[in-house]
């Protein structure tokens, strides 16, 4: 005979307790009460005849056996998802696009308009991650994201490449009047400049780019924000200097909101799409095909202009 499997819910209960490192997160991600985690996890214990967690409750830890299986049952239950989830969207239901944050917003949400306009029959469901890097993992039918530039072609059946991201400094007109003519990276030291905190070297990764020469002390003056967003409006509101990929502030640029005195360098990253892999999907065709047609028609940025 077969050998008798431990009830689902006992393993979901404990994959997701395993994987998340806490009851509680577990709890909330399955939508029930971390008693009812605990109670699934001993029942598998009890069926496995071995313990699963060592350490306290606030900080538990996985036993060798538990560290042997969590991922089997991570790989098992993802697949079951997609599968499941192929079967049943390829031809209705939202699309869920994951992205980073910024891009969202400066980039995404302003030219999305036009894809609900060409096709209102598919909806399009928007979240944000930082650091995701496949679109499976990260539960979604597409993710947008950077990765460094390696000259190696992606599969270009899931990867999609977009544009390659350029940096160039960024202030107000209002500011622009107020520091006067800016010929050299020297002179925009010389002026409040605004940081990010995800991406401090954006300054010196500028410099080296566009081959100016760049204070190394200016690296560390002016404040610091927690976002990218945070960082560009206060540069449209004459806060300072912000060090800004192109496709975040074109539209900005093109309104006249901010000017860029030096123009654009390369920053050694490329923007691309990464696809989730699966089951034909009509939908997901056709916002691909319009994701890559927005990029192309992107305004080409300003050179740089040390």
């Amino acid at each position: 005979m077969p050998h008798r499997l431990p009830p689902l819910a006992a393993l979901r209960a404990f994959e997701a307790a395993a994987r998340l490192g806490r009851m509680t997160a577990a709890a909330d991600e399955l939508s029930v009460s971390p008693g009812a985690i605990s109670r699934q996890v001993r029942q598998l214990e009890d069926h496995l005849g071995l313990p699963l967690f060592d350490g306290s409750k606030a900080r538990p830890t996985l036993t060798a056996a538990a560290r042997t299986l969590q991922p089997v049952l991570t790989t098992a239950f993802q697949q079951i998802a997609d599968t499941v989830r192929a079967l049943g969207d390829a031809h209705q239901g939202p699309l869920d696009v994951a992205c980073f944050s910024t891009f969202t917003v400066k980039w995404l949400i302003p030219r999305l308009f036009d894809f609900h306009a060409q096709h209102p029959g598919i909806e399009v469901r928007l979240r944000t991650t930082d650091t995701g890097t496949d679109a499976a993992r990260e539960g979604c039918d597409l993710l947008i994201t950077a990765e460094e530039a390696t000259g190696t072609p992606r599969d270009a059946a899931t990867a999609l490449p977009l544009f390659a991201e350029r940096l160039g400094p960024v202030l107000s007109p209002a500011l622009a009047a107020r520091a006067g003519v800016l010929r050299t990276p020297a002179d925009l030291a010389r002026q409040p400049l605004l940081h990010t905190r995800a991406r401090r070297s954006a300054w010196a990764t500028w410099a080296a780019a566009a081959g100016a020469d760049w204070p190394e002390a200016a690296a560390a003056a002016g404040p610091v924000y927690e976002h990218y967003y945070f960082t560009l409006e206060a540069a449209v509101r004459g806060l300072g200097i912000a060090m800004a990929p192109w496709h975040l502030v074109v539209d900005d640029v093109q309104a006249g909101r901010l000017l860029a005195p030096f123009g654009f360098a390369a920053s050694g990253y490329d923007y691309l799409a990464l696809r989730r892999t699966g089951a034909a999907h009509p939908r997901l065709d056709v916002f691909s095909a319009w994701l890559v047609a927005q990029a192309c028609a992107m305004p080409s940025p300003l050179s740089a202009q040390p």
